[in-house]
């Protein structure tokens, strides 16, 4: 079962990509596919025994409007096959080129009631100044968000600043994007915008461009909201949470997909002892 309806970018997609640090593809998935992959995210416990419980159960869980797994090792194969499906394979070879790794993922459920995300970026060779961090700066670190049953607007809805991944991460960025002082250096006026995405929908993410998301209402008509997220890096030393490759993932990975795991994972003293 393919995955997309699509195999290949278009060339406005991918000058939308450098221009605006991001590419929406709405409702992008096979119908066919969306559904079953929706089952198959949902289905294996302990996902399934967190939907099941009462909300009053669920009130007694450190993080009750969440469900979050970080690195997603326990994936079916319809959410493995995203992984180097062609359109995902042909976006990065023609943004980053042919030197990338698969670096981690993760899965997300936003239950009603879940809080707003600032904006942030997720270069994390920015936040530290280690010689290696120093050196990684300017490499591609992409981010493919996946959203099976999607979000309306202004419901636990992706938010993201266009143009926001030329602007040198500091300290203070975030609190002075939308304030007009970074506009010269990203060279255009620097907005927030609401995504409304359909179900079946990704965003292909340059992870220096700042973004966040909305809240989910209390009252949010849709139960929660399904975030899958695979991260590639530019060829080089880890990234944070560049994850182990479980051995189950190497006996079944064909050629191709044995080069995208071969990198070394990210420990506490990686980027030290490099």
């Amino acid at each position: 079962m393919s995955c997309f309806k699509h195999t290949e970018p278009t060339e406005d997609e991918l000058a939308a990509f450098h221009r605006d640090g991001f590419i929406a593809y709405p409702d992008a998935m096979k119908d066919d596919y969306r559904e079953a992959l929706i089952e198959e995210v949902l289905s294996p416990n302990p996902i399934a025994h967190f939907l099941s419980i009462s909300d009053k159960e669920r009130a007694d869980l450190d993080t009750p409007t969440r469900y979050f797994v970080r690195p997603w090792d326990d994936r079916g194969p319809l959410s493995d096959a995203l992984i180097d499906e062609p359109l995902i394979t042909s976006l990065l070879e023609a943004t980053v080129g042919p030197d990338y790794h698969f670096c981690h993922s993760s899965m997300n459920l936003a239950m009603r009631g879940a809080e707003a995300g600032r904006f942030h970026q997720d270069h994390h060779h920015w936040n530290h100044d280690n010689p290696i961090n120093l050196a990684e700066r300017e490499r591609y670190y992409i981010q493919v968000l996946y959203y099976p049953n999607g979000f309306t607007q202004g419901d636990r809805s992706l938010i993201v600043v266009p143009g926001s991944h030329r602007v040198s991460p500091t300290k203070d960025t975030a609190e002075r994007l939308l304030t007009g002082e970074l506009d010269d250096e990203a060279g255009r006026k620097l907005e927030a915008i609401h995504l409304e995405l359909s179900p079946g929908s990704f965003v292909y993410l340059n992870a220096r461009m700042y973004h966040g998301f909305d809240p989910k209402p209390i009252d949010s008509p849709q139960p929660f909201r399904i975030f899958l997220i695979d991260i590639f890096k530019e060829a080089g030393p880890p990234h944070r949470y560049t994850q182990e490759i479980p051995q189950s993932w190497r006996d079944k990975a064909s050629p191709e997909r044995l080069k995208l795991y071969d990198r070394e994972p990210y420990t506490e003293t990686c980027w030290i002892d490099g």
